[in-house]
């Protein structure tokens, strides 16, 4: 696997596979690796002839300086977990390689960027937008692999892609859950014991909604989600809504059958945890 922390050092290299018309698969993380990561790195390998994956905590879509400080950094256990799955190239640039200054630059993603998380962490999509933009152009990757967990974002990347005309594909990949159905997530290692037992509960509140969204009410089943949560002080519901899977508009009264997404974000103590359920699909 090469190491490598530079823009110049990674288009060196990749350049050679370029002229030789070769498929270059990517997966950006912030690292804090788990299974989850690993699935996106395997699909990456399937369908492509070469992997990078990017490690790199991204200052620029955090809202909240204290969660910047928490996000859990483990670059050496990482580097042996990439390495151990077959990756190819792993990118670890210091922030001052990808932001020698100052980014301005803007998006506008409609009302994609305005809802849900968009809504609730201000400023949060146009940095994750900023530092993709930069690695598609330095990866120039013919796939690139997100996870469906963060499903507002797959959709943002989508339409970064195609703003920014390039000719690569956004592949979506399953959620990795735990043993007991919690989505992977390097927040998770956050958790205290009770926090994590507590946070278990998130997949099975999403379970409960999508059969009860078959008959009932949206408005109903949002307020069961938010008694639900209203029994454990610890959580603190952020929000629950059932959305159009791609325009992610919210909808009310019953589903009638139409395909919707329910996406939820909740307060586990400090550590702010989301998740999904596909409905009707």
């Amino acid at each position: 696997m090469q190491i490598l922390t530079t823009a110049k050092a990674l288009r060196d290299y990749l350049n050679s596979f370029e002229n030789k018309h070769l498929s270059i698969g990517f997966v950006p993380t912030m690292g804090a690796l788990h299974s989850g990561h690993v699935s996106l790195l395997e699909n990456a390998k399937k369908h492509c002839d070469l992997s990078v994956c990017s490690i790199f905590v991204n200052p620029r879509q955090f809202n909240d300086p204290e969660d910047l400080k928490r996000y859990p950094r483990t670059p050496e256990k990482d580097s042996a977990l990439l390495r151990q799955h077959g990756c190819d190239v792993l990118f670890m640039p210091e922030v001052e390689e990808i932001y020698p200054e100052k980014p301005h630059e803007s998006y506008d993603f409609g009302r994609l960027d305005k809802l849900l998380e968009g809504a609730h962490r201000p400023g949060h999509f146009n940095g994750v937008a900023q530092v993709l933009s930069r690695f598609f152009n330095l990866v120039r990757p013919s796939k690139a692999f997100f996870g469906e967990k963060d499903f507002q974002q797959m959709l943002i990347v989508k339409a970064l892609v195609s703003q920014m005309g390039l000719k690569m594909e956004v592949v979506p990949c399953p959620i990795v859950r735990e043993s007991d159905g919690l989505a992977m997530s390097s927040r998770n290692a956050l958790l205290s014991e009770k926090e994590r037992q507590l946070a278990a509960n998130i997949p099975l509140w999403l379970k409960m909604a999508a059969k009860q969204l078959i008959g009932s009410e949206i408005e109903v089943v949002k307020q069961v989600i938010l008694n639900e949560t209203l029994n454990h002080p610890e959580l603190q519901l952020d929000y629950f809504e059932v959305c159009h899977p791609e325009t992610l508009a919210p909808f009310s009264g019953k589903l009638n059958g139409r395909a919707a997404i329910a996406l939820i974000a909740i307060y586990t103590g400090k550590i702010r945890l989301i998740d999904n359920i596909q409905l009707n699909s």
